[in-house]
């Protein structure tokens, strides 16, 4: 069952542009969810030279199958050249959240639960 689902990890700028990916991503039914955690501080390599920033960090939950439309999707809505996109297969997963994901993405009936 998990190895069908990925946890996608995508930092974005500080702001407003994590939630417009999240709205589309889970508007277009490649995600079932994206928790948003502010506040995240990337400190890392770029271009020759040590950058210090504030993000937000991304957690989408998606169905493996979709991982490919989701990265170029969100490539396409971010303002970074180089997007940080990793995603994870999860190890276990409660079999109703499954169910969630599976139906909220590109899934045949709709939307499930409202807690994510």
């Amino acid at each position: 069952m998990s190895s069908d689902h990925r946890i996608v990890l995508v930092t974005a700028p500080a702001g407003e542009a994590a939630a417009r990916i999240a709205h589309a991503l889970v508007a277009e039914r490649l995600a079932a969810c994206v928790n948003i955690v502010p506040g995240c501080r990337s400190i890392f390599r770029w271009e020759g030279r040590t950058w210090d920033a504030d993000e937000s960090l991304m957690i989408i939950k998606t169905r493996a199958e979709h991982l490919e439309r989701l990265e170029r999707r969100v490539v396409e809505l971010h303002p970074y050249d180089v997007p940080e996109v990793i995603a994870l297969a999860p190890v276990a997963m409660l079999e109703a959240y499954a169910r969630f994901i599976d139906e909220s993405v590109c899934g045949e009936s709709g939307g499930a639960g409202e807690d994510a």
